[in-house]
């Protein structure tokens, strides 16, 4: 606990530094903005900024994603309360009580419980990810390559999984990612796979050209089908927030703490993201919670669940990421491309390797939290300003962003044919209701799973049965097949209910 507590103090003061603390504030109010606007999700906002991350050390390059992530779960809070509009899909929870309340005449209140819910959630996740990411990656350092193969596997089914829509929707997605990523030089034999005699292709096709047009192309594409609907909103003239006292919040003391818990548990499961934990603590709360029969109607509770849910699944799903090398959501898939864009691979060894940049990653959550919430307190009116942009300048705005990181990194025209190609892909993959999610995560995941899987196979002769024979990628490999049945099962169960209800006698 020293060893933490001394290496997180050093964090602190590497997080303090001029630069640091620079790309930290810019990180938190770029995430804010991707927040506020509708359509830009967070996750975009992420990709977009990757590329400007390319000439930064490591360190700053994270420092500055991180605050991104942070503040992107807090930022559509603005537009779900007053305006209705959720800027991301995590806020749709929260617009069910927070906006019923602003339409009570209580908007201020509402803000207020939404940035305590944020700083609390927030703050609870910061620490259990401090004291989780040394004793995981500790135990993971008893992995071989076959353990390894098995993680990696089972954070690709884990996405294909909780992917929305059907789950063969999700296994073709995934199935184009890694098509994608076998693009280039086999990294074992030296072979060329799917090159077509295309010297450029010989290196591979880089995942950041793949997220950016994927992403941004792909709903840019989507937005300009639809006719550019989104229309700009009168901003309120007079906002404001007015924190809860303290008499209040202590009444939901354990309401803060089990939402904030389990957004953490949530985040640490890969794929899930703060979407899925906004959803589900609010279904938790108006199941079991103290004023269940209330929801829905304007009540702190079902403002705080969702919102601590969704900031404390950062936490939850950095732990993944920095310990295994597993992103935990879509957000900390695109750090993942971060980290290898600068030649840094995550992992059990990170923290005895880079364990300064580590816990300055550590700090910068801390940091960045609190940041978000004085930000959020006092710069609201300028926040939701942004709203006066007609949706064709921002959408304008973020092409000009995917052209520029699809040149970041070769500098080759070829990126660009890449990039919208790919757009085009990410653009037909939604129109159809296929998720992007599984693709992204082929890309990025997929050469590390080959790479795994052919090192086992090279030291353990050819031998498939090691992956279940030994007893953590055993466990590891009957998780995964559990992971991918459960949708199956739930998929038959809701089939078979409706039959029993037709056969019963009247």
């Amino acid at each position: 606990m020293i060893d933490i507590l001394t290496n997180l103090g050093a964090g602190f003061l590497a997080c303090m530094t001029v630069k640091n603390l620079t790309v930290l504030v810019v990180g938190i109010v770029m995430g804010l903005l991707v927040g506020v606007l509708p359509g830009l999700t967070l996750v975009m906002g992420v990709v977009l900024a990757l590329p400007f991350t390319y000439q930064m050390d490591i360190t700053a390059a994270l420092v500055l994603l991180t605050a991104m992530y942070v503040s992107g779960t807090y930022g559509g809070a603005f537009t779900a309360i007053l305006f209705r509009i959720p800027g991301e899909p995590l806020d749709v929870p929260l617009l069910w009580d927070g906006y019923t309340m602003a339409q009570k005449g209580r908007a201020a209140d509402a803000l207020g419980w939404t940035l305590m819910a944020a700083l609390g959630g927030g703050f609870v996740s910061a620490i259990i990810m401090v004291l989780l990411t040394q004793p995981i990656a500790a135990f993971a350092l008893k992995f071989s390559t076959p353990e390894y193969f098995a993680i990696v596997l089972f954070g690709l089914a884990s996405v294909v999984a909780l992917g929305r829509g059907s789950l063969s929707h999700a296994f073709l997605s995934l199935a184009i990612g890694l098509l994608i990523a076998s693009v280039g030089t086999d990294a074992i034999y030296g072979s060329y796979r799917f090159t077509f005699g295309s010297p450029l292709l010989a290196d591979g096709i880089e995942f950041l050209v793949v997220m950016v047009g994927a992403y941004g192309v792909g709903e840019v594409l989507s937005r300009l089908e639809r006719g550019f609907e989104t229309k700009p909103v009168e901003a309120v003239a007079e906002t404001s927030t007015r924190l809860p006292s303290l008499r209040e919040m202590v009444q939901l003391r354990w309401m803060f703490l089990r939402s904030s818990v389990l957004g953490n548990i949530i985040g640490l499961v890969p794929g899930a993201g703060a979407t899925i934990a906004s959803f589900v603590s609010y279904g938790v709360e108006g199941q079991y919670g103290r004023r269940r029969n209330e929801m829905g109607t304007g009540v702190p509770e079902g403002i705080v669940a969702p919102q601590a849910a969704s900031t404390a699944s950062v936490g939850g799903a950095l732990v993944p990421l920095l310990a295994l090398g597993i992103p935990g959501s879509g957000a900390t898939a695109v750090m993942l491309g971060a980290f290898m864009l600068q030649g840094v691979q995550p992992g059990p060894q990170i923290l005895l390797t880079s364990s300064e940049m580590v816990y300055t990653i550590f700090a910068s959550v801390f940091l960045g939290i609190a940041l978000m919430c004085v930000l959020g307190f006092y710069f609201i009116r300028g926040l939701v300003k942004v709203l006066d942009f007609p949706e064709p300048i921002v959408s304008a705005f973020v092409m000009l962003m995917c052209f520029i990181g699809a040149m970041s990194i070769r500098s080759n025209l070829t990126d660009l044919w890449l990039m919208l190609g790919f757009g085009v892909i990410g653009y037909l993959l939604e129109r159809f209701q296929f998720p992007v999610a599984p693709m992204v995560l082929g890309v990025i995941l997929g050469p590390i799973a080959e790479e795994s899987f052919m090192n086992a196979m090279i030291s353990f002769n050819n031998d498939w049965t090691i992956f279940f024979t030994r007893p953590i990628s055993g466990t590891i490999m009957i998780v995964t097949v559990v992971t991918l049945l459960l949708p199956l099962l739930n998929q038959a169960w809701r089939k078979l209910q409706p039959a029993q209800a037709s056969s019963q006698p009247r």
